[in-house]
């Protein structure tokens, strides 16, 4: 499968690992050329540094070949951007989101989005641990 990433935190590299480990190609792109070294050393994917949501750094990442598009910078705006222009323009079929705002998450639902929100799922883990406790 090719995949791009948009956002290379402990996320998006975790992800990239992971997916890349899996005989996946990659391609991470992150405006940090810094942010590249949370990647494993043995990481054989490509990296490009630019905003994944211009719509030539895209391009330049392959996004209009991609199967999957995630969209994993802390940035709910940028995501909901590189999402959009993924989808819409270049017809990729799988976008998932990041949002930390779980309000802005049925947002982007409505624009047919997929998302996570770290922020749901930590409250979630927080709350199921009390529970087990009781």
């Amino acid at each position: 499968m090719r995949v791009v990433i948009m956002g290379c935190g402990r996320v998006g590299s975790t992800l990239a690992a992971r997916l890349e480990h899996e005989g996946n190609s990659i391609t991470v792109i992150d405006t940090d050329p810094y942010s590249f070294r949370r990647l494993p050393s043995d990481f054989q994917g490509e990296t490009l540094v630019g905003s994944g949501y211009d719509e030539s750094v895209l391009e330049a990442a392959g996004v209009q070949e991609a199967d999957a598009f995630f969209a994993l910078t802390q940035g709910d705006n940028r995501n909901l951007l590189g999402s959009q222009i993924a989808k819409h323009i270049f017809g990729v079929k799988v976008v998932v989101a990041r949002v930390s705002d779980p309000f802005r998450g049925e947002i982007f639902a409505n624009l047919g989005l997929r998302t996570f929100s770290p922020t749901n799922i930590g409250a979630q883990m927080a709350y199921d641990a009390l529970i087990r406790e009781q």
